[in-house]
């Protein structure tokens, strides 16, 4: 470019506008979205890659243990809060959002009511959402690069989607994509019912403004939240959250947190059902419609499950992910959370008495000793 700005002078002194190719770079964001909403993404937007203001939050969390035995965040910060270390040269994060919510899939009011089926959390009753998002991303990124490429223009990218060390939610917010709602999720005017992806990309792409904040003084999400782990607004402390409790934690569940999680096997949604922007929530993609009947499947049902049966049923699903040891350790809590003299739960708990696995026995014999069992 060095050599055309005598050039790009004599032009704008002339009146012209922007050198050709310049003004080709500066319509790839339309371009962008447009490509986006054939790939079914319901919005894009963009950033630059400046964590500053995001970096003091994160770092308090980890001060305070507050991400629990979820080391990898602690260890991979300084990658979150460098872009650049994940793509050399970047410049512009695209973030992208997917709506997920399932078509057809029974009430969540109501599979909640009922202690004798299992819950489990809406983003996780289809596909794993990890390989149709990043794989949209690839193609939306493949078409970037090929558009960069006619305009003489090298482009580099690196697509994510809950990944790698991205703070993606801060990305969304950055973008105009969706502020961070109080319980620390994405939020938009259309709900919350939305996977999160994003595309590193070294072209130097103009920012779209921030999304603004309409949370207002609402606190729904605070106060129906099962174990208060919503601390305040904008806070939540991993190590009391339900679906860090039932996916990221290894171990045993602490004791005092097994009765408050009810009958939510995998994950907890209980954060956005109450929230008013959920009411205007669009119906997902599907990709992510009911699998294996896993809206509504009784608690005895899905702990009968051999492990062959796990993977087989779950394979394609986020779910699998945590192993058959704690699908059963979280269906044991549920099952001792299920009012007594439900039909089949205490038998269901007794077929597992003898797992070779400690964590599923323990846990077993704790929900026996809520019905009156022995163990």
């Amino acid at each position: 470019m060095h050599e055309e700005n005598s050039e790009t002078g004599d032009r704008e002194a002339a009146g012209s506008a922007l050198p050709e190719t310049a003004s080709e770079v500066a319509g790839l964001p339309r371009r962008i979205r447009a490509w986006a909403t054939e790939l079914g993404f319901a919005a894009i937007g963009i950033s630059g890659i400046d964590l500053s203001a995001a970096e003091p939050g994160l770092l308090r969390w980890l001060a305070l243990g507050r991400h629990g035995a979820m080391d990898y965040m602690a260890k991979h910060a300084p990658l979150r809060l460098a872009p650049q270390e994940l793509l050399p040269g970047v410049r512009t994060v695209i973030s992208a959002r997917l709506p997920y919510l399932p078509v057809a899939a029974a009430d969540a009011a109501a599979v909640l009511a009922d202690d004798g089926l299992g819950y489990v959390s809406r983003y996780a009753l289809g596909r794993d959402y990890h390989r149709t998002v990043r794989g949209r991303l690839q193609k939306l990124a493949a078409r970037l690069q090929e558009a960069a490429a006619a305009l003489g223009q090298p482009c580099r990218c690196r697509v994510f989607s809950d990944s790698a060390p991205v703070l993606e939610t801060e990305f969304a917010r950055q973008s105009g994509v969706g502020w961070r709602g109080k319980h620390t999720l994405s939020l938009t005017r259309d709900g919350s019912w939305h996977f999160l992806g994003e595309i590193y990309c070294t072209l130097p792409l103009a920012a779209d403004p921030p999304a603004v904040d309409h949370c207002g003084d609402c606190r729904r999400c605070l106060d129906v939240c099962p174990t208060a782990a919503i601390v305040a607004p904008y806070e939540v402390d991993a190590r009391l959250c339900i679906s860090y409790l039932t996916i990221e934690l290894r171990g045993a569940i602490p004791l005092p947190l097994r009765p408050l999680i009810g009958n939510r096997i995998y994950g907890c949604d209980d954060c956005q059902l109450c929230c008013p922007w959920n009411r205007f929530a669009h119906l997902g993609d599907a990709d992510f419609a009911v699998r294996n009947g896993l809206d509504a499947t009784p608690l005895a049902t899905l702990f009968a499950w051999t492990e062959s049966e796990f993977d087989s049923r779950l394979a394609g699903s986020a779910i699998r992910r945590i192993g058959h040891e704690r699908w059963l350790r979280n269906l044991a809590v549920a099952l001792g959370n299920s009012r007594r003299g439900t039909p089949g739960v205490v038998t269901a708990l007794h077929s597992r008495l003898d797992h070779p696995s400690a964590l599923v026995r323990e846990h077993v014999g704790w929900a026996l000793a809520r019905h009156g069992e022995a163990g």
